[in-house]
Order: structure tokens, then sequence, then C-alpha cells
């Protein structure tokens, strides 16, 4: 028999448990088109009399008429009624469930909550990774109606830093709130570790062993100090050629937008980049998580080819922190740097005075130095990366760190 969706009417249905029935064992189904799941019960014992029956939905859906009165679940959508008595929580819920809901029940309220999520104006790549976060926690045997069973689960996993534990915590306090109900949170710290700043001939090595769009965009972190997000927004009208800027109309967690200036080589790069989209990066059908993965199989193939497991810690945020590191080094203004990273508040950029501290202290703070007495040969330096520094007896003086 080929089984559809009831919604639908899609043939892309997969396998998903078995129910329990008045009638014994069930299989249940998903519906990868539309989400919908149903299962497929069996009428008067005989197997030529199957129908597909609708047994679980979400808010995103409307309910239909059942064919026979059964119980729907809470969760199924507003107006309908649960006919097994519920017991009203006061208070806290530290209590929990008294039984746990199966796989199915699950799925429903994490898209539940996914759907009230975007109401509440949360971006879909943040909607996307607490998605991940609660699907981690169920496969790990957390009941998310039950607080106590999910501060076990996030109590065991040893393989998690305090901080990402304490990422949990909120995720999981918010989805308690889209709920009405509130709880005891553990209590972790969020310890405050320095970033990695590498060596700028690590990162180019990293750029020159990438393929020309990813190369590209590692280039574009390099020299703007951009959020990963915010250059996978990027659209071809952000950038202006001609005055070497570009644009970040999108900006990331509050950030400020900015117009940021951009070297000649990397504007011809973007320029050779194929413009079959109004984006400069992002691509059809295809999520930043999907760059994530090839950038990290680069990586350690250049870090292993190099013998250097240094470049394995450098990730696309750590190109922000170089540049942040590296802008204050250069200027000494903490508020320009604020400004070309886009912070709101001066406190998140003031980390970036003690890493320029710690690092350009210890490295090799020595300088090539050139003279030119001619337009030409200023110009010639300044193009190879000299600084100018000063006028002595009618020479112009350049320097470059070695």
């Amino acid at each position: 028999m080929n089984i559809r969706c009831p919604s639908c009417n899609s043939q892309r249905v997969w396998k998903d448990g078995i129910r329990q029935t008045k009638r014994g064992e069930t299989q249940r189904y998903i519906c990868r088109s539309c989400g919908r799941q149903f299962s497929e019960t069996t009428w008067n014992g005989s197997d030529e009399s199957k129908r597909v029956e609708r047994v679980h939905t979400t808010a995103l859906y409307s309910v239909r008429a059942l064919p026979y009165n059964r119980q729907v679940c809470v969760a199924e959508a507003e107006g309908t009624k649960n006919l097994a008595q519920v017991e009203p929580q006061q208070g806290k819920a530290g209590a929990g469930a008294t039984t746990k809901p199966s796989e199915a029940d699950m799925k429903a309220k994490i898209l539940e909550h996914s759907f009230w999520l975007l109401k509440e104006g949360y971006k879909e790549s943040t909607i996307r990774e607490r998605t991940s976060i609660f699907k981690t926690l169920v496969k790990r045997g957390a009941n998310l109606l039950d607080p106590e069973s999910v501060k076990q689960v996030i109590a065991k996993q040893n393989t998690w830093c305090e901080g990402r534990k304490g990422l949990v915590v909120d995720v999981y306090t918010t989805f308690l709130r889209s709920l009405g109900l509130r709880w005891d949170p553990p209590r972790y710290g969020n310890p405050q570790k320095l970033p990695f700043i590498p060596i700028e001939l690590e990162i180019d090595q990293l750029i020159a062993a990438c393929r020309r769009k990813l190369g590209t965009f590692l280039q574009l972190l390099k020299e703007t100090g951009m959020r990963p997000g915010e250059g996978w927004a990027l659209q071809w009208t952000d950038l202006d050629s001609a005055r070497k800027i570009i644009v970040v109309n999108d900006p990331e967690k509050g950030s400020n937008p900015r117009m940021l200036r951009i070297s000649e080589q990397l504007v011809t790069r973007l320029n050779m980049l194929p413009k079959t989209s109004r984006y400069i990066f992002r691509e059809e059908g295809k999520l930043l998580t999907t760059w994530t993965s090839n950038f990290r199989d680069r990586r350690k193939t250049i870090a292993e080819k190099l013998n250097n497991p240094r470049i394995l810690k450098i990730s696309f945020k750590t190109l922000r922190h170089f540049k942040g590191t590296v802008e204050y080094h250069k200027t000494k203004d903490i508020l320009h740097v604020k400004e070309i990273l886009g912070h709101k508040s001066i406190q998140n950029t003031l980390i970036y005075i003690h890493l320029e501290a710690a690092i350009f202290q210890t490295a090799n703070d020595e300088f090539i130095v050139k003279a030119a007495n001619t337009l030409e040969e200023a110009t010639k330096l300044l193009e190879v990366g000299f600084e100018y520094v000063t006028d002595m007896d009618g020479f112009r003086l350049f320097r470059k760190r070695k």
C-alpha cells in the first residue's frame, strides 16, 4: 500500500515509531513535505480496509474533524479539548509531567515553540540553533515537560563547558515561558575566556588553501571584522566597487549597521564571483552551517599539511577578533574599533585593549624602514603595505612590520 500524507498528499513519508492503540500497535509516519504526523490504522480487523488517520498536529495547522471519538493531545491546536483529566499546575513547574510524552509529542512541542519564537521576532538562525538544542536534549533522554529531567540531562553532559550549559538553561527557560511556566534554573557560570588570536601568516595560509568563494569569504571577514552571518547576508547592492566600500545592512546581535572599506584585492576577488543571485555568498537551499562544515574540512587538511595545530583553532569568529586586535594596535583608538565592529556598548570592545597589549608586547615588534624621495617610490612602498611615518632631510620615511 502506498502511504500518502492526508494533508498534502505527498509520498515523502518516513516511518516515525510505533503508536499504541486500543487495537494494538500501529505504525506512525511523518511527512517530510509539510511536517504532518499520522498513523496507519486497521479497521474492523481487515487488512484491506486500511486508511490513514491523522493523530498529531500543531498550532501551525488547523484541526479537522476526526472519524471517531478519540482523545486529542492538548498541544494539537487551540479550540481542542483533552478528554483526559489534567491537573492544573500551580506556581512553579517543579514536579513536571507524571508520564513521559512520546517522541512525536516532543517533536510537536518543539515545532510549536519554534513557531512561537518566530512570532516573537527571533531570527531564523536563532530558531534553528534552539531547535537543535531541544532535539539534543530529547535525544539524550530529557522530558521537556519535566524541568527536573532537563536538569539531570544537562548535569550529565561532561563534554559541555559551563558556558554551554548556561546557554542551554537560558534556552529552556524561554521554552517554559512560552508555556506560561517557570522553574528553578541550575546555576552555571559564564567564565570569560580570551579569544585565540592567530598570526596573520596562518590566516593567509588558510585562505590560500580554500576554494575561490570560501577563500573570498574568509578574506572579507579578515578585512572587515564582520560576523559570519553578516557576511552571509550580503547582497551585490551592498558592494560599492568604485569606492571600495561594503555596507552591512543586516547586522546581527543588535549591532549597528556600518560602511567598511575593503582592499582593491578583495574588490577584485568579489567581482570574480558568479552573480547567480542577489546574494554574494548565500546559495539557494544551503545554510551557513554547510559552509562551516566545508571550512572545517579545509582547515584540517591545511593544518595537517603544514603540521601546525594552531590552524585548527581558527574559526569564522576568530577573524573578527583578529581584526579588532590589529585595528586597535594600528590606531590606539578604541572608539574607532567600536565603530568598525558595530558594537553598541563600549564594554564589548574593551577586551581588545588587553589583547593588543598582551600580543604585541611579546611579539616581534621590529619594522622594515624605507626612505623615498620621489612620488613614484612612495607610491610603490604604499602599494606593498608600508605606512608613512614622517619627513626627514628631504626624504619620506615609511615602515612595515616584519
